[in-house]
């Protein structure tokens, strides 16, 4: 069963806002418009929330970690121009994610800042949850980041639990998986090339497309440090939160025109 009134997979490069596409706006262009199309169904689908799954939130070493203050704010820079959004949190539901994860087990915790509610209670908001959140309706979020010092077999629990939380809710929620792939394609890159990068990419692809979301966990540990994508660990959350015989998959499209892959598929 899908818990969700929409889900999407979307990748989080800076120059996909419209206002930061700078002097080259073709670059990303494709996903530009893949992630118009993904918003355009997220606001048919009438949202009351919106949980991202983001790799570049505030980190928990060993827990996952979702956001309980009143507010999140945070600036994305690109081509010398920069896009501001500032997005209200379902603190409650948040909170009762949180529980939901506890209770199976599952190393999760809060985190706030400042004030437990109020204009001071405000934590950054990532890029990673912006970009996809500059094309969804302004609804309250809650943002959900992942730890890498766990397993991946826990990545695919803690959504079962998210996915449990979202049920119980009754409220009319929306997911987004943001994630962008191999890091290595390109030797100018700040990561250098490595042709672990177009694999991975490409398998990753093939398992979108099949519906085989969860054999992302079998992915080689050097396989994945050589290639570096970013996407791994919030795609098995979701497949956790919407099991395979409840989900359909569209894929929308795949490019990698600098140094990353960028990656955009609907999940209803």
């Amino acid at each position: 069963m899908n818990p969700f009134v929409f889900a999407c997979i979307s990748p989080h490069g800076g120059e996909i806002i419209p206002e930061l596409k700078g002097k080259n706006p073709n670059r990303m262009a494709v996903t530009r418009n893949s992630l118009i199309r993904i918003g355009e169904n997220m606001e048919k689908a009438m949202p009351d929330v919106l949980i991202v799954l983001t790799p570049h939130g505030t980190r928990i070493n060993g827990q996952f970690s979702i956001s309980a203050s009143e507010r999140m704010v945070g600036t994305v820079e690109e081509n010398d121009s920069s896009y501001t959004m500032e997005r209200v949190v379902d603190k409650e539901f948040a909170r009762r994610i949180a529980d939901e994860a506890i209770l199976a087990g599952i190393p999760t915790g809060t985190i706030n800042y400042g004030t437990s509610s109020g204009p001071i209670s405000c934590l950054p908001l990532d890029w990673g949850a912006i970009v996809p959140l500059r094309f969804m309706p302004d609804v309250p979020i809650i943002v959900i980041t992942p730890s890498r010092d766990i397993s991946y077999e826990t990545h695919l629990e803690f959504g079962k639990a998210l996915g449990r939380a979202v049920h119980a809710s009754q409220k009319r929620v929306g997911l987004i998986a943001s994630c962008d792939w191999s890091h290595a394609h390109d030797e100018a890159g700040p990561y250098g090339y490595d042709p672990a990068a177009k694999m991975l990419d490409e398998e990753v692809v093939i398992m979108i497309k099949q519906n085989q979301l969860e054999k992302m966990a079998e992915f080689d540990d050097d396989f994945v440090e050589a290639a570096k994508p970013d996407g791994i660990w919030q795609t098995l959350m979701l497949a956790g939160a919407i099991p395979q015989e409840g989900r359909r998959i569209e894929f929308l499209s795949y490019e990698a025109p600098t140094y990353f892959g960028l990656l955009c598929a609907i999940i209803i």
